[in-house]
C-alpha cells in the first residue's frame, strides 16, 4: 500500500464534499462538482487524469439528445454493466443541488460518441418512473442486481426534508431519516414499487452497499432518530418471479460501524472499505478487506498506509475510487495564515503495480454534520454535442485542460449583477421565476444609453407571454429607468418613403347648382341689400 500527494492542476475549486467518480469504458469523470457550472463545461462533468502526481481535469460534451443533469451532491449511483443488449451506464438518483434542493429523478448516463483523440460525447437521458416513486434525497444507496435473467435495482436509505405539513420557519431546512422502506424499480418500464420489511425498523443514510447476483449488502449507516451508527450488516436477497418479487432480509451484528466510506474494488466482488467516520467527531482509519461469494461475506482487518500527520489530525476527510485498488481523498487545508488551497489530495494505492493513469468508479457520501453549503455559481447556456473541425486537439496536450484562472468574474458583468435600484436578484436566494429559467435568470438588453445594459427580466416586471415575444422579434426593449412603462421600436429603423399623391379625376362630377331669376327678382333683391 502506497500514498501518494496530488497537485491539483487549477481545478482545485471544483471538489467538494459529496462528489461522485464515475468509470465508464475505462475513463473516470467527476461528478458533483462546487457551485453551478460555468461556461468552460456546461455539464458540469469532467474527465479525470492522475499522471506524474498532478490531478487534471478536462470538460466533457453532451449528445444532442441528452438532457439537463444538475451537479447532484450525495446522489445515489450504481454502475450497470452490459446486459441483453443494453450498454454500459451509470444510474443516478437523488442528491441535492447547489440551492440545497433535493432531486427525485432518475438519470442514465452513458458513453455516446468518442470522436478523434479520444474526445468523449456523453448521453444523460432522465428515466420516468410511475407507481411507487421514491421521494426526493440524499445519502441513500442504489444498487443492480440480477435474478432469473431479469435486472432491476434496488433503492434504501437516504434523508429529505421534513414533510409539507410540519416544515415552519424554525425548522425549514431540518432533515429527516427517510421511511425504512425498499424500492424495486423495472429499469425497462420505470415501473416502482415500495416493500416494508419488519427487519428494518430505522431508516438509515450515508451506508456502504455493495451487490452480488441476487443479494445486496448494507453495511454500516447513520440513524438520524437515535443518532448512533449500529455495526450491523444487513443481508437483503430479492428473487424476481413471475408474478411479484419475493424480498427476504436478515439482520447480522457483525457488521462495522461506519458512514460516509470509500470502497475500493481490487478484484471480482472484492472490496477495500476504508476512510469514513465511526463517530461523530472520530474518523476511521483502519481499513478492511471485504469478499461477496456464494456463501455470504468475508471481512479481513487490512494494513492501512501510512497516514500523513495532515490526514491524521484532520477533522473532516472524503473521496472516491478510482478503480484498480486506488481511491482519491481530500483533506480540508488547515493553518494559520489560511493556504491558498482548500484542500489537500491523496492518492492511495492498495495494489503492489504501479498506477498509471486513473480509472474507475466511486462515490462521496459526504454527511451533514461537516458540510458547507457551496455557493452558487453561474451556468451558462447547455453546450452540445462537438463539430469535427472542434476535435482537432489531442486529449493528452493542454488544450482542452480546465482552468480555473480562465472564469470570467461574472459578479459584476453575470447574470448575477444589480441591475437596478431595486433589484430583487441574490445569488443566494434565487429561485425560477418563469417557466424558461433553469439554473440562471432571465435577462433582457436594454438599448437606451451609450452601449446599452442587460436588466433581470423579473426585476422589470415582464409578463412572461411579454417576455417571450420580445425575445422572438426583432425588436428593442427600454427598461423602467430609461422609459417607464415597456415599449418596443423596429429595429433597424425602416425608412419611409414620401408618398406621392396624385389627384384623382372624378369621371361623374356634378356641375354646381344654380338659380335662375327673371330681371324683375334681380331688381327686387338689389334694392333690398342696398
Amino acid at each position: 500500500m502506497s500514498l501518494q500527494p496530488l497537485t491539483a492542476v487549477n481545478c482545485a475549486g471544483l471538489v467538494q464534499p459529496g462528489f461522485s467518480l464515475l468509470e465508464l469504458e475505462g475513463d473516470v469523470y467527476l461528478f458533483g462538482q462546487k457551485g453551478w457550472p460555468k461556461r468552460s463545461c456546461p455539464t458540469g462533468i469532467f474527465g479525470v487524469r492522475i499522471k506524474k502526481g498532478e490531478l487534471k481535469l478536462r470538460a466533457i460534451s453532451f449528445s444532442n439528445n441528452s438532457c439537463y443533469l444538475p451537479p447532484l451532491r450525495c446522489p445515489a449511483v450504481a454502475h450497470f454493466e452490459p446486459h441483453d443488449g443494453r450498454p454500459e451506464c451509470y444510474l443516478i438518483h437523488g442528491g441535492r443541488t447547489p440551492n440545497n434542493e433535493l432531486s427525485s429523478s432518475l438519470y442514465m448516463l452513458s458513453v455516446d460518441s468518442r470522436g478523434c483523440n479520444r474526445k468523449v460525447t456523453l448521453c444523460c437521458q432522465e428515466k420516468e418512473l410511475v407507481g411507487d416513486v421514491p421521494s426526493a434525497r440524499y445519502g441513500h444507496s442504489l444498487s443492480v442486481i440480477h435474478s432469473r435473467g431479469k435486472s432491476a435495482c434496488i433503492l434504501f436509505g437516504g434523508r429529505s426534508y421534513m414533510p409539507p405539513t410540519e416544515r415552519t420557519t424554525e425548522n425549514w431546512n431540518s432533515v429527516v431519516d427517510c421511511p425504512p422502506q425498499v424500492f424495486l424499480i423495472d429499469l425497462e418500464f420505470g415501473c416502482c414499487t415500495a416493500h416494508t420489511l419488519p427487519e428494518l425498523t430505522d431508516g438509515q443514510s450515508f451506508h456502504v452497499a455493495l451487490a452480488r447476483e441476487d443479494c445486496v449488502y448494507f453495511l454500516g449507516g447513520h440513524i438520524l432518530s437515535t443518532d448512533c451508527r449500529p455495526p450491523r450488516l444487513i443481508r437483503l436477497r430479492v428473487e424476481l418471479l413471475l408474478g411479484s418479487p419475493v424480498l427476504t432480509c436478515s439482520v447480522l451484528h457483525e457488521g462495522l460501524a461506519i458512514t460516509s466510506a470509500i470502497v475500493a474494488p481490487i478484484g471480482y466482488h472484492e472490496y477495500i472499505v476504508f476512510g469514513g467516520y465511526q463517530s461523530e467527531t472520530q474518523k476511521r482509519m483502519e481499513c478492511t478487506y471485504i469478499g461477496l461469494d456464494d456463501v455470504g461475506v468475508h471481512m479481513e482487518p487490512r494494513e492501512p498506509p501510512e497516514w500523513t500527520g495532515e490526514i491524521t489530525h484532520s477533522r473532516t476527510w472524503f473521496g472516491g475510487s478510482l478503480g484498480k485498488g486506488s481511491a482519491f481523498i481530500a483533506i480540508p487545508s488547515e493553518g494559520n495564515p489560511t493556504p491558498p488551497d482548500a484542500y489537500h489530495f491523496y492518492l492511495v494505492n492498495f495494489q503492489k503495480e504501479q498506477y498509471g493513469e486513473a480509472s474507475t468508479q466511486g462515490c462521496s457520501q459526504e454527511s451533514t454534520d461537516f458540510e458547507d453549503s457551496a455557493p452558487l455559481e453561474d451556468s451558462e447556456e447547455l453546450y452540445f454535442g462537438r463539430e469535427p473541425h472542434e476535435l482537432e486537439y489531442s486529449s493528452d496536450g493542454e488544450g482542452d485542460t480546465y482552468n480555473e484562472d480562465d472564469e470570467e468574474d461574472e459578479s459584476q458583468t453575470g447574470y448575477w449583477i444589480k441591475c437596478c435600484l431595486t433589484c430583487q436578484v441574490d445569488p443566494n436566494t434565487w429561485e425560477p421565476y418563469y417557466s424558461t429559467e433553469l439554473t440562471r435568470p432571465a435577462m433582457i438588453f436594454c438599448s437606451r444609453g451609450e452601449g446599452g445594459h442587460w436588466v433581470h427580466a423579473q426585476c422589470m416586471e415582464l409578463p412572461e407571454s411579454l417576455l417571450l415575444r420580445l425575445s422572438q422579434d426583432n425588436s428593442k426593449y427600454f427598461c423602467l429607468d430609461h422609459g417607464g412603462l415597456p415599449r418596443q421600436e423596429m429595429t433597424p429603423p425602416r425608412q419611409m418613403l414620401p408618398v406621392k399623391r396624385i389627384p384623382m379625376k372624378m369621371t361623374h362630377r356634378k356641375a354646381p347648382v344654380s338659380m335662375k331669376m327673371t330681371p324683375a327678382k334681380k331688381s327686387f333683391l338689389r334694392r333690398l341689400f342696398d
